[in-house]
Order: structure tokens, then C-alpha cells, then sequence
């Protein structure tokens, strides 16, 4: 067996001496899908590196504890002092204006101490210290910020602005925080201070939304284990101090798992590209197969076993395919370099450039996956084609099956191939969805073009000779339309499904949220200024209605006893549980909320404290109607039963809360108050002027507008549909570089009818009307099918996941078509204006 294989590899290598002629488009399909898989998941892990190394800058210190709505008593910060040094900082959100008033814009509050930063360094243009940079002069404080709240208000260096009731001169310009990544995204600009400016400006009082973040750094040469003993400690010590607890190792969570979904997500789009390259492959190893066919008549002739035969060409076969991967792995390899700089720009983390052998053993392993797939039936049936047969006939059509070890063979590989693809992802569930959509998109496919062909053949004889031959050449024996059907038809229903996601979130967001949303929200007004805001707002918007409800901030710490630590949390519902969430109470049935199940608790009920859940988020956590939800608010564990399950609408942009609380449940406790205006006559002058003025009167009222923040939310959903169409590309390539090979694989049966056809006096007009017609014909119905299975697919997206409504667009679908006809007839013409120039004496002698 060892001897025969040897001679096997001699005779593979023998062959290749005449180089790799018509397996481009085999090697370009594999080095694209393992560069792109490869690539994508150097990059993933270049990021997550970084962080890693990163964690204590990052993060502020080796622990961080977080509070909401308090600073920590003495107890806390005795136990903070005595494990390390402490940094404290403050953030929030409030209104920065002008000192005559006439203009302000929202911004991210951050108050920090001297201590600031423990780890890492605040970078401010001039470069100033904290006293000079914060401290209190001429009746001002210090400030930073970057460079758009300069541009947002007009600003320059030295100029003030009021916080509250503070006055704050901007002496820098803020270039970067350390801790920046860790305290999650904003919508607004940052605005650093210090505490103690903070504190003069009477933002901060019983109730206000702020959250006090305490960083910790312990001693030097602190091991994980050490953190994990002082994260149990805290717990165990101060168990209802309610604070959140992260850790250096894991100082960038939602980052991390944002980078693991995008990276999941290409990595699934490379592997699409690359099975999709798949039949590229088998198209060149039947082509290559098929000019082999002297070869292996001759093999066969003089004594070789069809084993040897699919031996030989199976290892060329693999060694053609190890050349497209060492290049894919090449250019998987630079990618972390390349994209290093990049991402600076957009993701304030050092990417450890290197290079990252398990992700290219990955990208290895997929291309060699896909390379046996796709070949072995191709190898296989030419195993068993006797040499009579390939001296006498064109190729290897019509001669049935390949064995069914083959098949087996084949089979057992794609599952292998699919097992791979959802064992080694983040997401397993999205992994399963992604192969059964391409398993079954295969299946549409041949079956599409099986119903093509079927049409073709019943279609009736047609007095056009142009015609009539187009027609022919669609359901003939060896036709092209099942390989032009599958590389375009894949490509081009992902970018079908992904630009109408992308057009119905965009029309969602810009035209039909504003029309439900309200103008405004405004933030933290005070429990003694909630009759003073009300007569203000009545007063400047007449015609508009405000609607206003308490607001305290609490996190859900145990369901029905158990700590949430401990359960396995579905990642639909994950979200109620992570970090800390708006509560409020009502004596009353909310007027936007509809009752699912049970039933709302009196007016004057003074019972155990209830709770009212969002009815969809109950169902994701596993919740039913008399279970518990414990939630600590101001530092003391409340446990409530739920009372009834409530559909919530959250597509309204109203106030709506995942939990509606009995009023005995924080009687007493201090809270602020969120209200919402909504007045369908008020034009932009209108909000302005509300704006305004709720500003002057009210200093520490955020006041949000709501168009303002769908803007950058439509801003942010159009810079990701395109990265994501741009990723989605690299698909349509390979489809693109398929269709040109089965174009390629066809053409040596194309020579043979061009000339029997000018032979009995078919003109080359006539020839390029008939091809161009074909193409035309076969471009056409991949565009519908695409058309229909990615309409399907965005509407199960849209409707069923996002449960928003959905639209077909017209400009996609001529879009589609557009393109489908530009790539099958332009990449057909091209191909066959060759073909038509072969002259007919030595394709005849040949016959």
C-alpha cells in the first residue's frame, strides 16, 4: 500500500511538470475563503490579545467596583483601602451649556480624583497635571474634552461653559482615557472634571442617575487568584452592597463579545465564500479530469487499478489545493499587521499584531474540508469509467454515479466540514442556522436549476434559430445551468438578504420610529422640581403631552432565590441581567402596556412587594407568575413576585421598563423622575426652544431629543451594513470566480458545437445572440431565485428575530437583476468570443 501510494505521488508529481493551467480559478477560491477565515480570526485574536494585555489599563485598576445611584459607605471603602490603593471616580449623563445660555449640547459627565489613573496614562493637549487641569480658579473649575464638544458648541481652548450650577473652563483638549473602553459606549461627547467640581455643581443629589466606580490596584505582581479571593471577599463580606465587581481579566466584556459575534459572523461569510469556492473545484477537477482523459485511458490500458488512478489525481488534486492555502495562509497571516493601524482608529485597543497558529489551522483544515467535499465525486467517477470508453467519448458526462463509497466518502467529509464550523463557534445556534441554510440552499439550488432545464425541455419549438439554440443549450446534456445557477444563486441571495435587513432598519429608524417616538426625554428631574418642570414644559409646548414616571436604577442579583451568577441564562434574555436596569413603580395599569397573564395589584395594595415583567423577556428567562426577582437598589436586596406578564413595545421609544414595581415595594426611597414630550406640531425651531429653556430652568435635567440620537443610531446601523455588505462580498467573488470557471469547464464542448454549427453555416452573430441569450436567460433566473430566498430569509430576520415590519424594495430587486445579467452575460461573452475563434479544420479531424 505504502509502495503504491509512493508511486501514486511520483506520477501526481510527474504531471504537474506541465504547471497549473486551468486550476486558477480552484486556487483562487481556495485562497480567498482561508484568508478570509483566517484572517478574520488572526485579527479576533490579535484584539482579544491586546486586551488581555491591556486588561489593568483598561479597566483602571486590577478590580473595579461600581455602585448605582450612592457612593460607597464606610464599611466599603474600609474594605477597599485595606486590599490596595483606591481611585474613585463618578459618571453621568447631563446638559453642558454655554455661560449665556444660548446653546448646550448632552454630554458624558466623568468626575475622577487625584488618583486617576492608577494604571495607564490620561493623554490632554497642552499636558497639564491634575491641579492645573482641575483645580478651582477665578470661581471656575478645570475641564477636558475632546475635540466634537469644541466643534458642537464653538468652543476653544479657555473658554466656560456651566455644568449644573458650576462654572468650568476648558483647559484641554481630551485626546484619550485609559479606562475609556470599559466604561461602554456613549452617545455624547466626554466631559472630565474633577469630584469636587462634580459635587459644586449640584448634579448630584438622593436619587440622581450616577454611577460611582471605585478602581483598585493591588499589589504589585497580583495573580488572577489573588483577584478572584478579593472578589469573594467583597461578596461574602458586603453582601448586600450591590456593587459590580469586573475584573482586569475581563476588562472589556461587551467589547470582547462584540469583536467574538463579528468575528463569528465573517468567519461564517469566509466559510460561505469558501464553499461556494467548493464548486470551482469540483468544476476544475472535472475539467482537468476531462483533459486528462488520454492519460487515464492509457493508465488503465497499460495495467493500473482505478484505485491508482483516483490516487494519482486525488494527490495532485490535494497538492494544488496545499498551493491555494499556503497562499490564503499567507495573506491570513499579514492581516493583523495591516489591519493594526486601522483599527487604532476605531477601537481605542492595541491589537497584538503576531501570528496566531490555531486560527490558520482553522482556516488549514476548512480549505482541506472543502477541497476533498467537493473532488471526491468527480475522482470517483472517473475511477470507473473504462479506458474504452474515454478513448471513444468527449468526457465523463452520462456515465452515471460514482460508487457509493465515494459518495459516503463525500458525505461524511461535509458533515465533518459542518460539525467543525459549529463546534468551533462563538454562537452554536446561529452556527446550526447557518449550516442548515446552506445544506438546504444547496438542495434549492439544484432543484432550481432542475426546474430550469424541465422548463426549457417543455417549452415549445420556437421559429427563432438564436433562440431555439439558447433554449437547447440551457437543458442539453452537460448544460451550465446547474453550475451558473449554484456559484451566482448562493452570492447573490446573501447580498439580497442583507441589504433589505439593512434597508428595513434603515426605513425603520428614519422614517417610521420617529413617527411613534416622542420629541423628547428628559432625565433626572428632582422628586421637589417634577410640579415646576411640569408647568414649564406645559407652558412652551402647549399642544404636546408629557408623560412622567419615577425612576430608580437596581440590578437583578437572584431569580427565585438563585443567584443569577449561577444559572444558565439563554443569550435572548442575558441582557435584563447584565449590569444595572431602570425600575420604576405604577399604582396603575400602564396606557401602552397590555396584561399577558395575571393580573395588576390594587390601588391601595400594601402586600409583599410585586412586580409586573415584560411578558417576552419572562418567556427568555424562564419565568413564570408567582416566581421571585431580587434587585438591589441604593444597596438593600428587595425581593418581589411576579404578579402578571405584560407586553411591552418597545419599538414606541416610550417609557416602558422590563419591570413595573408595586408602590409599597420603595416606599421611601429616594428617586428621580423620567418624563417623555411628544407633540406632533413642534418643528425644529419649536425643540429648540424647549430645549432651551428646559436648560436654564432645570441645570441638572438631561434632556435628550430623540431624532438626534436615531440619527446616530441610523448613522451607526449604515457604517455596519456596510462593513458587513463589504464582508458579504467576498462571497459574491467567489461566486464570481465559479461562474467564470464552469464558463471555462464548458468551453472545450462549446468549441466542438461552434464549429459543427459554422459548419453547417451558423454565422458568428448568430452563435454570440444565441450564447448571450443563454446567459441572459440563466442570469435571469438566478436573479428571481435570489430575489425569492433572500426576500424570505430578510423577512424571518426582520419580522421574526428583530419583530419589526417588513418591506420589499424595488431598488434591490433591480439591483438584483442588474447584476445577475451584467456577471453571467458579461463573464459568458468573454469566455465565448474565444471560443468562436478556433478554426474548424483541427476540431473536425478530432470528431
Amino acid at each position: 500500500m505504502t509502495r503504491q501510494l509512493a508511486l501514486a505521488f511520483r506520477f501526481a508529481l510527474r504531471e504537474m511538470r506541465g504547471g497549473l493551467s486551468g486550476f486558477a480559478i480552484f486556487l483562487a477560491c481556495i485562497a480567498l475563503g482561508v484568508a478570509a477565515i483566517g484572517g478574520v480570526n488572526s485579527v479576533a485574536r490579535s484584539i482579544g490579545d491586546g486586551v488581555a494585555a491591556q486588561g489593568q489599563p483598561l479597566l483602571g485598576g486590577d478590580l473595579r467596583f461600581r455602585l448605582n445611584q450612592r457612593e460607597a459607605d464606610e464599611a466599603e471603602l474600609a474594605f477597599l483601602h485595606a486590599n490596595g490603593d483606591v481611585s474613585h471616580s463618578a459618571s453621568m449623563r447631563s446638559m453642558a451649556r454655554l455661560a449665556d445660555g444660548s446653546d448646550q449640547a448632552l454630554v458624558e459627565v466623568k468626575a475622577v480624583d487625584d488618583a486617576y489613573p492608577l494604571y495607564g496614562a490620561l493623554e490632554v493637549e497642552p499636558a497639564l497635571g491634575h491641579d492645573a487641569l482641575f483645580g478651582e480658579k477665578t470661581g471656575s473649575f478645570g475641564a477636558a474634552a475632546p475635540e466634537l464638544l469644541f466643534e458642537r458648541l464653538g468652543l476653544k481652548i479657555g473658554d466656560r461653559i456651566m455644568l449644573g450650577n458650576a462654572s468650568f473652563e476648558l483647559r484641554a483638549e481630551l485626546v484619550s482615557e485609559p479606562d475609556a473602553v470599559s466604561e461602554g459606549f456613549g452617545f455624547a461627547p466626554r466631559l472630565l472634571v474633577s469630584l469636587e467640581g462634580l459635587r459644586a455643581s449640584g448634579l448630584v443629589v438622593a436619587g440622581s442617575l450616577v454611577e460611582h466606580s471605585y478602581k483598585l490596584r493591588l499589589e504589585p505582581g497580583a495573580s488572577d487568584a489573588r483577584l478572584e479571593r478579593v472578589e469573594a471577599q467583597a461578596r461574602a463580606a458586603l453582601p448586600e452592597a450591590g456593587w459590580s465587581i469586573r475584573t482586569r481579566s475581563n476588562a472589556a466584556p461587551a467589547l470582547s463579545a462584540n469583536i467574538e459575534r463579528f468575528s463569528q459572523f465573517l468567519t461564517l461569510v469566509g466559510l460561505t465564500s469558501l464553499v461556494v469556492g467548493g464548486v470551482g473545484v469540483a468544476n476544475a477537477v472535472r475539467a482537468y479530469l476531462d483533459g486528462k482523459r488520454g492519460v487515464i485511458a492509457s493508465f488503465k490500458s497499460l495495467g493500473a487499478s482505478g484505485g491508482f488512478v483516483f490516487t494519482v489525481y486525488l494527490v495532485q488534486t490535494l497538492l494544488i489545493a496545499a498551493i491555494g492555502i499556503a497562499a490564503g495562509l499567507v495573506l491570513a497571516v499579514l492581516m493583523p499587521f495591516a489591519a493594526s493601524g486601522a483599527l487604532q482608529a476605531i477601537i481605542p485597543v492595541p491589537a497584538e499584531a503576531g501570528i496566531y497558529p490555531a486560527a490558520l489551522a482553522l482556516a488549514a483544515t476548512f480549505g482541506i474540508l472543502v477541497t476533498l467535499a467537493f473532488a471526491i465525486l468527480p475522482l470517483g467517477r472517473a475511477r470507473d469509467v473504462p479506458a474504452t470508453a474515454l478513448f471513444r467519448e468527449l468526457g465523463f458526462e452520462g456515465r452515471g454515479r460514482p460508487r457509493l463509497v465515494y459518495i459516503a466518502t463525500a458525505v461524511g467529509i461535509a458533515l465533518s466540514l459542518a460539525a467543525l464550523a459549529i463546534f468551533t463557534a462563538h454562537d452554536r445556534r446561529i452556527a446550526v442556522t447557518f449550516v442548515g441554510a446552506a445544506v438546504l440552499s444547496f438542495l434549492v439550488l439544484r432543484l432550481v436549476a432542475l426546474l430550469v432545464q424541465w422548463l426549457a425541455r417543455k417549452a415549445p419549438r420556437l421559429n427563432s434559430t438564436v433562440l431555439r439554440l439558447a433554449v437547447g443549450n440551457i437543458h442539453r446534456p452537460g448544460a451550465l445551468t446547474p453550475s451558473v445557477v449554484l456559484a451566482l444563486g448562493l452570492g447573490l441571495t446573501l447580498l439580497v438578504t442583507l441589504a433589505l435587513i439593512d434597508g428595513n432598519l434603515r426605513r425603520q429608524i428614519s422614517d417610521s420610529l420617529p413617527e411613534k417616538a416622542p420629541n423628547f426625554f428628559f432625565v433626572d428631574i428632582q422628586a421637589a422640581d417634577v410640579d415646576a418642570f411640569s408647568t414649564l414644559v406645559a407652558r412652551e409646548s402647549p399642544q404636546g403631552v408629557l408623560v412622567k414616571v419615577p425612576m430608580l436604577r437596581g440590578r437583578v442579583i437572584a431569580l427565585n432565590g438563585t443567584d443569577v451568577r449561577e444559572l444558565d441564562i439563554p443569550p435572548a434574555g442575558a441582557w435584563v441581567l447584565r449590569g444595572d436596569r431602570g425600575l420604576t413603580y405604577e399604582a396603575e395599569q400602564p396606557r401602552n402596556a397590555s396584561l399577558t397573564g395575571g393580573s395588576w395589584w390594587p390601588q391601595d395594595y400594601t402586600g409583599e412587594p410585586l412586580v409586573s415583567f415584560s411578558a417576552k423577556e419572562a418567556e427568555e428567562l424562564g419565568l413564570s407568575i408567582g416566581d421571585t426577582v431580587t434587585v438591589n437598589v441604593l444597596g438593600r436586596n428587595v425581593t418581589a413576585r411576579i404578579a402578571n406578564f405584560r407586553q411591552v413595545q418597545w419599538e414606541t421609544l416610550g417609557i416602558n421598563f422590563v419591570m413595573v414595581f408595586s408602590p409599597n415595594t420603595f416606599a421611601g426611597a429616594p428617586h428621580s423622575w423620567l418624563a417623555t414630550l411628544s407633540d406632533d406640531t413642534a418643528t425644529v425651531p419649536d425643540d429648540a426652544r424647549i430645549l432651551n429653556a428646559v436648560t436654564r430652568a432645570f441645570p441638572a435635567v438631561t434632556t435628550v431629543r430623540v431624532k438626534d440620537a436615531l440619527d446616530i443610531a441610523n448613522q451607526l446601523v449604515g457604517e455596519l451594513g456596510t462593513a458587513i455588505r463589504a464582508a458579504a462580498g467576498v462571497a459574491l467573488i467567489s461566486s464570481v470566480l465559479v461562474l467564470a470557471g464552469a464558463l471555462a469547464a464548458g468551453n472545450r464542448a462549446r468549441i466542438h458545437d461552434a464549429v459543427v454549427l459554422k459548419t453547417l453555416g451558423a454565422t458568428r452573430r448568430t452563435l454570440i445572440s444565441a450564447y448571450a441569450l443563454e446567459y441572459m436567460l440563466l442570469g435571469l433566473a438566478t436573479a428571481v431565485f435570489a430575489l425569492a430566498a433572500g426576500g424570505v430569509a430578510a423577512w424571518y430576520v426582520v419580522t421574526r428575530i428583530m419583530t419589526l415590519p417588513s418591506r420589499f424594495s424595488a431598488e434591490v430587486a433591480l439591483g438584483t437583476i442588474m447584476l445577475a445579467l451584467v456577471l453571467t452575460v458579461g463573464i459568458g461573452l468573454v469566455g465565448t468570443w474565444r471560443v468562436l475563434g478556433h478554426k474548424a479544420a483541427p476540431v473536425l479531424r478530432n470528431l
